[in-house]
């Protein structure tokens, strides 16, 4: 359940606070007072496309927060995955839009991608916009329909069907690219004996590039550490005046006077400690000055070498470890080539049982999906007939496909007639717009009893609608209410008027800039915004009445739900 939304800066809003209730939230007020913007707001939340415009003029920012209550299992679960921190099934979701473009994205207090709010959305609420009855326009939208009132029954199927789909077009595209004449396989095994004997001969050992790579660097250095490492051999060892012979002496002058105090014989001891690391120290530079030589050969081995594993590495990749795996790469090319005909067979047989799981898992799901499909032609039907289609035939076609699709083998099509004596057609070709945003309804009504998402949202569901229908479409909204929240942007006093809660959305302007308000009305107010709707500019008596009515008509009929 959405509990509140907090909007700032965002387009035409300054800053608006509002609290949603249980049940039928409608929303109503004129004509541009930014009833969609709030709408938008929420998408934007959830991690919807953010447009240059939607941070108000002269701010730096737009900030849009959500506070959701839910005990939904996957909700937790997703929250769980991603080291969430879990608030009594408390959702506060947040979207700081900034003027340089970025945006960043909370939840529950933590950053997060649009892409996990866009998740977590799909659990929490379901939007319905302004355009979306459009959707029902297009067929793969009809067998998604049919898969979600499957539910888990289909989703297993599919998952798996999209699994060995992908594994069946990668055998297919690889046996595809596999054929090849004698001459040009003969051509191909040579390249690789070559490739291979090159990386064989040259008896690389891992990691061995490293340690040349320090050696290269002391040699080609070998004359000015010689010489430096000299000098310093000089001051300390190799002269009268060297750091050994003086200290030495000082050894001696300590030694004379060491018994007469303890402190001078700590003293004594220090300066006998450094003579004697000073002494391993000249010893072991000695020695290493005797070792290196002038380090010609050497230099010359080791940078011999390096250009050969550099010359490796610039055809086989940029490590010895890649080499290596490239000559497995090689090997295995090789193995295949060798036995090339055992190969295509192997590789065929992979196909074949590739394709009979897949074949068998489609058709599972065809059968799951034309059992579903009479239980929602059913369902549909009796939502249709609520909602004034009162002649109204519904039938969902299915059809195989001749080919394998990553969704399985099938194509789903909404069958319609709206009139006594008319031929039962596609959808697409014989509803009007009115008709379609009252098929959607129907659909999201059939729906909502299978989803587990408590939150809808209407945005203009009575577009093309009036008269009785609308007071039909207000019925089956009442009805949807006692199972779900639902928020409801309308023009029509017969939905308006079945709200438990009603908010009015406002534009004041004070000449200079402009601003979007929302607060919720009391009982005599929320009489006064249904006159107002039912009567345009001018509120008479008449009007009122009327409106008094069609609000106590509401609550009766809400009473039954």
């Amino acid at each position: 359940m959405l509990l509140s939304l907090h909007v700032k800066n965002f387009a035409i809003i300054d800053e608006v606070e509002v609290y949603f209730k249980d049940h039928l939230n409608i929303l109503t007020g004129e004509t541009g007072a930014g009833k969609s913007i709030l709408i938008d707001s929420i998408n934007v939340a959830l991690g919807g496309k953010v447009t240059k415009d939607i941070i108000r003029k002269n701010c730096e920012y737009a900030l849009v927060e959500l506070v959701f209550v839910t005990n939904r299992p996957e909700v937790l679960r997703l929250l769980e995955e991603n080291d969430l921190p879990k608030e009594d099934g408390q959702i506060l979701i947040s979207r700081k839009i900034m003027s340089n473009g970025r945006s960043i994205c909370k939840l529950n207090g933590e950053n997060v991608t649009a892409q996990l709010l866009k998740d977590i959305a799909t659990l929490l609420l379901d939007i319905h916009g302004q355009h979306e009855h459009q959707s029902l326009l297009y067929k793969h939208k009809h067998l998604e329909m049919i898969d979600r009132f499957a539910k888990e029954e289909a989703t297993v199927h599919k998952e798996k069907i999209q699994e060995l789909y992908h594994s069946y077009q990668k055998l297919k595209d690889e046996y595809d690219n596999a054929e090849i004449d004698e001459d040009k396989r003969l051509r191909e095994l040579s390249f690789l004996e070559y490739e291979m004997k090159e990386i064989e001969e040259a008896k690389l050992v891992m990691d061995e590039d490293i340690s040349l790579q320090a050696e290269y660097k002391k040699l080609s250095n070998a004359n000015l550490i010689n010489e430096n490492l000299s000098g310093a051999y000089k001051q300390t060892s190799d002269s009268s005046d060297s750091a050994a012979d003086l200290i030495s002496r000082a050894v001696k002058f300590l030694s004379k006077i060491s018994e007469y105090d303890l402190q001078l014989n700590g003293f004594l001891t220090q300066l006998i400690d450094i003579e004697g690391l000073l002494n391993d120290f000249n010893r072991d530079v000695s020695e290493y000055l005797s070792d290196s030589g002038d380090g010609l050969d050497g230099f010359i081995e080791v940078e011999n070498r390096l250009n050969l594993i550099n010359h490796l590495k610039s055809k086989y990749g940029n490590s010895i470890g890649e080499i290596f795996n490239y000559y497995k790469n090689l090997d295995s090319k090789k193995k295949k080539f060798e036995a090339y005909d055992e190969y295509l067979q192997e590789l065929n047989q992979k196909i074949s049982v590739t394709e009979q799981k897949l074949r068998k898992e489609c058709e599972i799901l065809s059968s799951i999906r034309r059992k579903t499909s009479l239980q929602l032609a059913e369902k549909m039907k009796t939502a249709l007939i609520d909602l004034n289609f009162l002649d109204v035939k519904f039938e969902i076609e299915m059809k195989e496909l001749n080919n394998y699709t990553v969704n399985g083998l099938d194509e789903a099509e909404f069958m319609i007639s709206t009139n006594p004596g008319e031929p039962i057609r596609p959808l697409a070709k014989i509803a009007s717009g009115g008709e379609l945003s009252r098929i959607m309804l129907a659909i999201k009504s059939v729906m909502a009893k299978k989803d587990d998402i408590q939150t809808l949202i209407f945005d203009e569901i009575d577009v093309g609608i009036s008269g009785r229908t609308a007071q039909k479409v207000s019925e089956k909204l009442g009805l949807l209410a006692g199972e779900h929240q639902i928020l409801c942007i309308t023009h029509l006093p017969q939905i308006a008027a079945m709200a438990d809660t009603h908010f009015i959305i406002e534009k004041n302007t004070d000449g200079i800039s402009t601003n979007t308000n929302i607060r919720q009305l009391d009982e005599s107010e929320v009489v006064q915004e249904l006159a107002r709707i039912l009567g345009g500019a001018k509120i008479t008596d008449n009007v009122l009445t009327n409106a008094l009515e069609m609000k106590e008509l509401a609550n009766h009929t809400k009473k039954y739900r």
